[in-house]
């Protein structure tokens, strides 16, 4: 058994353009689905780019046109029409660009979710400098249990055995699953490139990581919830059964001691 825990995803909303805010239609914590509008910037200049390029790409293909015709009688060059088809394709590649810099005016949802304190107002300069970000969008199409298990109990772990877990936003109910991967790594584990020497440590037996996949994938649990789970292997299953009254315990005592 090990404290669990649900977490989910986070994404640092930073425009793909900048420029000033002209709305922001989004509410802080209200849910949203994939694809609604967070907020919009002025695309005067991201406009006025697309005209004037497709100006000169209609110029352009007008003069190909011209030029492959004189070419055809003998009174233009081949390298009129080269060098003009060239600069189609590049001013084709140009307004392609333009476009999406348009397109990109209007910064919409990631996936489904909610966006957490809306400070962003209309009038403010975004800009896509990555440690400036406009807003934080937490994702909650696809959320994660995870559970601390000690190394001692290691050995014991794999995929697809069964797990019950007492949630403290849900006391009284126990939720089932099932071991979805045991992360062979902890924190401390990383070797971290960089030009000094590592420091001496106390070396400490940390918990391995451990993902479990619930059985309800329509649980309404909220990201940041705990409980604790207990993981039901194939070492010592006579012991099973006082562990399910243990964590059966553990969740009605939630309705009275919720802090342990």
């Amino acid at each position: 058994a090990g404290p669990a825990r649900i977490m989910t995803y986070t994404v640092q909303i930073l425009p793909n353009v900048a420029g000033p805010v002209l709305e922001v239609p989004v509410e802080p914590n209200r849910p949203i689905s994939k694809g609604d509008v967070l907020f919009t910037i002025d695309p005067t200049t991201y406009e006025a780019a697309v005209e004037a390029t497709q100006a000169q790409l209609n110029f352009q293909e007008t003069r190909l046109k011209q030029y492959e015709q004189l070419a055809s009688t003998a009174a233009g060059t081949k390298f009129q029409v080269e060098e003009t088809a060239a600069r189609v394709k590049q001013l084709t590649a140009e307004l392609e660009g333009a476009e999406w810099n348009l397109k990109e005016t209007t910064v919409r949802a990631p996936a489904d979710g909610y966006v957490t304190y809306v400070a962003l107002r209309p009038g403010q300069r975004v800009v896509t400098f990555p440690l400036q970000p406009a807003m934080t969008f937490i994702d909650t199409s696809n959320k994660i249990v995870g559970v601390h298990i000690q190394q001692i109990y290691q050995r014991h772990l794999e995929r697809g055995q069964k797990v019950e877990i007492a949630f403290k936003t849900r006391p009284g109910r126990i939720y089932s699953g099932k071991v979805e991967a045991v992360f062979q790594v902890t924190h401390e584990s990383q070797a971290v490139t960089g030009g000094t020497v590592p420091a001496a440590e106390i070396i400490q037996a940390e918990p391995f990581f451990v993902r479990i996949h619930l059985d309800d994938p329509d649980a309404n649990l909220p990201a940041g919830t705990v409980g604790t789970a207990a993981i039901y292997t194939n070492s010592a299953a006579m012991t099973h059964i006082i562990r399910k009254v243990m964590i059966r315990m553990e969740s009605y005592m939630n309705y009275v001691i919720p802090w342990l």
